[in-house]
């Protein structure tokens, strides 16, 4: 019989948004799904879910894959050809943190620009695109967002400014996707429209196993013309899954359960971010909107007693390089927890600035 092996209990693990458990109604509902072969499109409930969310954006079709880098990677190989070039932010996932596969799986380069906390603007895609008569150049042929930006801490994009940007893709015959795997935590925050999304982006991808907690799932959604293309290249990188019923029940129960609580993930990122701002060898605390805190450490000796109480109180956090660290609060860290951690930092009187 499988036993734990790590000891796990008092261990708080703000690591990533993507640590959550099914809970137990979530784990009940899962288990009653009706299913069936969703390679041959037959599951009803990975249908349902395709449906609900394509509704939700008020886009054509959506499609259920494994993951959020698979959905990201099949939206570009959908929108571009081998030689071409997309522009995204020097922070963007898509170049980052998805193994190099905008190169392995399309062929494509990145022309990266240097936006604010993850976020570009219009005028700065206007810059980055190449001229289609220059051959010497990769044609561009894509622009990508992230909202909420992860290496950006959780910023959330001016919706003016995404317009301002789909101008300009339609002017220059470009496509444009968004990589929200937050997006979710956008539009809690923000109380955008998420069909403005659907009217203004080609593709959208969102992610089920964050903020939401299902154990795994990414959908993306977009327009006919571009996921007439979509099944095709889903089983091209391996996405095709066969009673995924059960997983996708989990995408149902927390879009009708956990999309508004998100809301108190963000208020205790907040109170996170206000108890480090007052920490001596603490040099910066990145603006906090939805439920990432990142925070900037020196090398001084009150630094390193904040990370040894971190590190002996079983606090986990992501170690993002350049003396970076990263809380992300989630479905998993009650206000129990929360309170544990608010006090340990509010105890380091000796580090108070």
């Amino acid at each position: 019989m499988y036993k734990e092996t790590e000891k796990t209990e008092g261990v708080i693990d703000l690591r990533s948004d993507t640590l959550t458990k099914p809970t137990p109604a979530m784990l009940a509902f899962m288990m009653k799904a009706p299913v069936g072969d969703d390679v041959y499109k037959e599951d009803p409930t990975v249908n349902e879910l395709e449906r609900r969310i394509a509704n939700y954006f008020g886009m054509d079709e959506a499609l259920y894959f494994p993951t959020g880098s698979m959905t990201n990677q099949a939206a570009i190989k959908i929108h571009t050809q081998p030689g071409e070039q997309l522009i995204a932010d020097q922070y963007a996932h898509v170049y980052n943190y998805e193994g190099g596969g905008v190169s392995f799986n399309s062929g494509v380069s990145c022309k990266l620009i240097d936006g604010n906390r993850g976020m570009i603007t219009a005028d700065q895609v206007v810059a980055a695109i190449n001229p289609p008569d220059f051959y010497h150049s990769p044609l561009t042929t894509l622009v990508c967002l992230e909202n909420t930006t992860n290496k950006g801490g959780g910023a959330c994009y001016d919706f003016d400014e995404i317009k301002k940007i789909k101008e300009v893709c339609d002017k220059n015959n470009l496509g444009f996707h968004l990589d929200g795997a937050r997006l979710w935590n956008a539009l809690v925050a923000t109380g955008q429209d998420p069909k403005k999304y659907g009217e203004t982006f080609d593709t959208i991808s969102v992610c089920l196993s964050k903020g939401l907690g299902a154990p795994m799932g990414s959908v993306l959604v977009g327009k006919t013309a571009f996921m007439d293309k979509a099944m095709r290249v889903r089983k091209l990188l391996g996405g095709g899954m066969r009673q995924m019923g059960y997983m996708a029940a989990a995408g149902l129960y927390a879009l009708d359960h956990h999309l508004d609580r998100m809301k108190e993930d963000h208020k205790r990122a907040s109170e996170l971010a206000v108890a480090l701002s007052g920490l001596k060898g603490v040099k910066e605390v990145q603006k906090v909107e939805t439920n990432i805190v990142i925070f900037s450490v020196d090398d001084s000796i009150d630094s390193k007693k904040l990370i040894t109480l971190l590190t002996t109180n079983s606090i986990k956090y992501s170690d993002m390089g350049g003396g970076k660290l990263r809380f992300v609060t989630h479905y998993d860290y009650k206000e129990n927890s929360h309170s544990k951690l608010m006090i340990l930092l509010q105890s380091l009187s000796a580090l108070k600035k």
